[in-house]
């Protein structure tokens, strides 16, 4: 059972809110995940249902804003990903109680850890029964930010297959969804996966492209590589496209230094 309980934050993100869910599979220990901010719905929910368990996707501000009240107010078992104990601290203030592992479930609730890095290095997923709680590796709508400063191009990409290979909708006919962090559920997990795997590798096609045809600097290739109106979020389509070209680096494809990409040479 996935409870949706929205909570308008500080964010760039779609919707201009962060989905706090209240999970279980079934069980009778519940888990909070991402309780970026408090509000009456989510009060009543916590109150009524009693909560066991809290963790988050990943420790971005606009996920994680209220985790220090709830981890108070429910006196839920507090986890963090063991390979980012310290990021987690830093940013809820809160000590975690327990560390999970991708694989791991979280005490006997039946929800299970994802490994999704790549929209950032910590970020997980949860899956119960079926559905999964997928923070910001996917909306039901647009694309999801992956930017040079906190994000990896190759692990996102590596992400949207390793969920892809779940199948939630053929394992899962009536009830295999997708939770975004941001936005409504996905019904169609394996098409809106793959739509997202399809569309960043279209935007590295054009990346490369721009850098063959002489474009070297950040802001040559945007105007080259986007066929839309970049106003407001040119900054963002900035990151994406510097964590494009890193990828293009490792890859082999471009040489690149941070500041101009080239093409590589025979």
């Amino acid at each position: 059972m996935f409870e949706r309980r929205p909570a308008p934050v500080d964010t760039r993100a779609p919707h201009g809110s962060t989905n706090a869910y209240l999970l279980s599979d079934g069980g009778s220990e519940r888990v909070l995940v991402d309780p970026a901010a408090r509000t009456d719905a989510l009060d009543e929910a916590t109150e009524s249902g009693g909560v066991d368990h809290l963790a988050v996707t990943h420790a971005h501000p606009d996920h994680v804003g209220a985790a220090a009240h709830y981890a108070g107010s429910t006196g839920a078992t507090v986890w963090a990903h063991a390979g980012f104990a310290d990021r987690f601290e830093r940013e809820t203030g809160v000590v975690p109680d327990r560390l999970f592992r991708p694989g791991d479930e979280l005490g006997a609730s039946g929800v299970v850890v994802l490994d999704t890095p790549g929209h950032a290095p910590d970020h997980v997923a949860f899956l119960a029964d079926g559905e999964a709680a997928t923070g910001d590796l996917v909306f039901a709508d647009g694309s999801v930010f992956v930017g040079a400063v906190d994000g990896d191009m190759r692990a996102y990409l590596s992400s949207l297959r390793r969920l892809a290979t779940r199948d939630l909708d053929r394992l899962h006919p009536g009830h295999g969804r997708l939770h975004p962090g941001h936005g409504p559920p996905v019904e169609n997990p394996r098409e809106r996966l793959h739509a997202l795997y399809a569309h960043r590798r279209d935007r590295e096609r054009r990346v490369l492209a721009a850098v063959a045809d002489g474009c070297s600097t950040v802001d040559a290739i945007l105007d080259h590589a986007y066929d839309k109106d970049l106003s407001g979020v040119r900054d963002l389509a900035g990151q994406t496209v510097r964590a494009h070209l890193d990828k293009l680096l490792v890859d082999g494809r471009v040489d690149w230094d941070g500041a101009h990409a080239y093409p590589v040479e025979d």
